[in-house]
């Protein structure tokens, strides 16, 4: 049985990785739930920052925030171009999965052409810094990235429960026709959310970029846990996706203390089999 601090520095970590699940998921399940657009290039998109904050970090010295503010309103524009596309070819649910699949690894490709197949590591002065609270560390970067995660969910979130855009991207998503009958201009706000989510996904990506290693099959990796996470957490559910974030987060980092770390992927299907059965209706 491991020790108490074990499993303590097993529950801080785990927390910590939720909230990039939870942040990683952000985009996903705001384009999912409110566009009907199931965007499995909202990955690549994101490892793509990561790269972006790489590069002009370790090539140009640009500090890891100036460079989130330049890409991130970058990826806004290219989420507004992405979307015009999907409306020019009247992309629906299911072929988004398929269009997006291929933006995926049209993307993967770039990203290897560009800068490889080898792993790249953005050493920074604060990889190293972490706080103490009593016998557990808690690293600067994972702890930023999670309440950034936190932040951003419940400004989403309220935005979109208190806001008039907020209210009308919700009634566009249950029934465009009555929406657009009481004066909502759904294909405009649709390019506002579509511009968020890509930016959702360049923040993601820059601190991945800090706390991660960087490979192009990344992003394949991510693809099932943070499908797990949106699902669990609710289409179109901010702070749902940051609890199931956390949520899968502590159980795969539990069960890497506890049992072995080869059996931590399989705890985010675990977890959304075991709800699915309890909730039928979650999909």
């Amino acid at each position: 049985m491991p020790s108490l601090t074990l499993l303590g520095q097993a529950l801080v970590s785990g927390l910590l990785a939720g909230g990039i699940y939870g942040l990683l998921a952000l985009g996903l399940s705001l384009s999912w739930g409110l566009l009907r657009v199931v965007n499995l290039a909202h990955f690549a998109l994101a490892l793509l920052g990561a790269y972006l904050t790489y590069q002009l970090g370790s090539a140009w010295d640009v500090s890891p925030w100036l460079a989130a503010a330049a890409i991130v309103p970058a990826f806004f524009v290219l989420g507004l171009g992405l979307h015009a596309a999907f409306n020019y070819f009247r992309v629906t649910e299911f072929t988004s999965l398929l269009v997006t699949f291929g933006l995926a690894v049209i993307l993967e490709s770039i990203i290897q052409w560009f800068w490889t197949a080898d792993y790249r590591r953005y050493e920074t002065p604060y990889a190293t810094v972490s706080g103490r609270v009593g016998p557990l560390y808690i690293p600067l970067l994972e702890l930023l990235a999670c309440l950034t995660a936190a932040v951003l969910a419940l400004a989403t979130w309220a935005w979109l429960r208190f806001t008039y855009v907020g209210k009308a991207l919700r009634a566009s998503a249950e029934d465009p026709a009555i929406a657009a009958a009481f004066g909502v201009n759904h294909r405009l706000q649709g390019f506002l959310l579509a511009g968020l989510s890509a930016a959702y996904a360049a923040i993601a990506g820059a601190f991945i970029a800090l706390v991660s290693t960087l490979a192009p099959a990344q992003i394949w990796a991510w693809v099932g846990v943070v499908f797990a996470v949106v699902i669990i957490g609710g289409l179109a559910n901010p702070i749902g996706a940051l609890l199931a974030g956390l949520l899968i987060g502590v159980s795969e980092s539990l069960t890497m203390a506890v049992v072995t770390p080869a059996w931590a992927p399989l705890v985010s299907f675990s977890v959304l089999i075991v709800l699915l059965i309890a909730r039928p209706g979650r999909v």
